[in-house]
């Protein structure tokens, strides 16, 4: 059993049961978060695999009331998201590399950079959502080695209907799933354990 990520989860779960305001949750889940990616020792190997292709996006633990989920982001080296969006609040925590957030806006029609990019290292955590800054593009910070992130969302981001973005502002609407349909929920590892 995981009890670093159980520990996780299980505290987030309860945070939620007494506070249901945004940023309540980004402020205090953010603690929890950078508790988690502080230690690298608890991400099986299953959940933090490379493709060549793509960045890749598991499933750790999807709330049976999908108040939130979690997911481990793992990135090759050089891979990179287009500008998206995602319709919730999320959180993304650093475990392992570094990535970089350059965040957008829209202006005159078009998508804007907004500030400078955000270089994100182990332990830090960013948070995101429509209230403060829904849109961004995320990419491996380097070029040689892989680099993975936790990231918490308010919604089983897996089947949130969510956009991406080219840069003069067209919309391609999308449902990300996750690239772990056949592995067991994270949270107990039991091999009957459909994910959701």
């Amino acid at each position: 059993m995981n009890t670093r990520l159980r520990d996780f989860v299980t505290a987030f779960a309860d945070m939620l049961e007494q506070h249901q305001d945004e940023p309540h949750i980004l402020e205090h889940g953010a603690q929890l978060l950078q508790n988690l990616v502080t230690h690298d020792d608890w991400l099986p190997e299953d959940y933090a695999r490379p493709d060549p292709l793509r960045y890749q996006q598991y499933l750790l633990h999807a709330d049976s009331l999908r108040r939130f989920s979690v997911v481990s982001f793992v990135w090759g080296p050089g891979q990179h998201t287009p500008i998206h969006n995602h319709t919730v609040w999320g959180m993304i925590g650093m475990l392992r590399g570094a990535e970089t957030a350059q965040s957008y806006t829209w202006q005159d029609g078009a998508l804007q950079e907004h500030g400078k990019p955000l270089q994100l290292q182990p332990g830090m955590v960013e948070a995101v959502s429509p209230r403060i800054g829904d849109v961004h593009k995320v990419s491996n910070a380097f070029t040689d080695r892989v680099s993975i992130s936790i990231h918490v969302y308010g919604a089983n981001i897996g089947e949130v209907q969510r956009s991406v973005f080219s840069e003069d502002g067209i919309r391609k609407d999308f449902i990300s799933g996750y690239v772990n349909t056949t592995l067991p929920n994270i949270w107990n590892f039991s091999a009957d354990t459909a994910t959701p």
